[in-house]
């Protein structure tokens, strides 16, 4: 059998020429017919569709990063190829920043860390707490198992409610949602972003927890209205949201997000690209020994799951 070709772009990354090799495959230019590309970027997705366009024959596409809503609008995410992201490969990094927000929010560290003075005791133990996450992936995986220390009491919010996770108290669909959120004690957004999860949390969902509840977001902004968020906060229904993505992204400077009380923002820094580059390299290097032996390959993305582009995100400050 030949030797499969993979090219790499936007550009030959040494982790990545690495990778393939040492999968049992040969890295060739764009312009050479290759079997197989790999985007070796992980901060976009610009300038995939010329080197698709370059590439015609292309039978596999890996991606580095796991949410694939920004090359769905670009309209090349169709069955005509296999594609590949790397759904699971960060899911531990993410969890444990995951569970350094949860408790950061019921510490109260984002006020304390703002105080200049002694201030009032205040804070809540994730101890026994019931724990809702949203999402059934690795990350809520890695996470439930990070909880189990603590006790807490983990109900996982999926597409498909029938299918237990395992390790969780509880499993339902998303049509419960509205029934697990009241009472929570953490919010935990772990799940892809779809049209179905654009905009899950309006300002009616975002009261629901409780004004000590704490929500955390290591998914997509999008999945939250921004303004809404405010307001909540402001008003004082929601204890504390912390957020390692937002919308819009970045979030600009002057934003209110920045300086409220129960407000906590880091910049999509869950999966540092120095942590993330090995994970990355080795799920590469498993896909292209699997494409070597004909056997299925890790992270095959549903091109039909949302195929329509959500809607883009917004710019600019709140209202109000």
């Amino acid at each position: 059998m030949p030797i499969p070709r993979i090219a790499l772009a936007p550009e030959p990354a040494a982790w990545a020429v690495r990778a393939v090799e040492d999968g049992g495959a040969q890295v060739v230019a764009l312009d050479a017919d290759p079997d197989a590309l790999v985007w070796t970027s992980p901060g976009g997705w610009s300038g995939l569709v010329p080197a698709l366009q370059q590439a015609p024959g292309t039978r596999w596409v890996q991606l580095p990063f796991a949410g694939v809503e920004g090359v769905r609008t670009t309209g090349v995410l169709t069955s005509a190829r296999i594609w590949t992201c790397a759904k699971g490969v960060y899911a531990e990094p993410v969890a444990e920043h995951a569970l350094a927000l949860a408790l950061a929010g019921l510490r109260k560290l984002p006020e304390r860390a703002r105080a200049t003075t002694w201030g009032p005791q205040a804070a809540l133990t994730l101890y026994d707490a019931p724990v809702v996450v949203l999402g059934a992936g690795g990350i809520t995986e890695a996470l439930i198992a990070l909880l189990a220390p603590f006790r807490a009491r983990v109900t996982v919010v999926r597409r498909d409610g029938s299918k237990a996770v395992p390790r969780a108290d509880r499993t339902v669909g998303l049509a419960d949602l509205d029934t697990v959120l009241p009472g929570a004690r953490v919010v935990v957004l772990a799940l892809a972003l779809t049209e179905q999860t654009d905009q899950l949390l309006d300002a009616r969902r975002l009261r629901l927890p409780g004004p000590d509840a704490v929500l955390v977001n290591v998914a997509r902004g999008r999945h939250i209205d921004t303004d809404a968020l405010v307001e909540v906060l402001r008003e004082g229904s929601l204890g504390s949201a912390a957020l390692d993505v937002t919308d819009p992204e970045p979030l600009p400077d002057g934003h209110p997000l920045w300086t409220l009380p129960g407000a906590l923002v880091t910049p999509h820094t869950a999966n540092p690209w120095q942590a993330a580059q090995p994970l990355l390299a080795a799920r590469l290097a498993d896909n292209v020994r699997r494409w070597v032996a004909g056997e299925p390959l890790l992270g095959r993305v549903d091109v039909d799951a949302g195929c329509r582009p959500v809607r883009r995100a917004r710019t600019g400050l709140p209202r109000g």
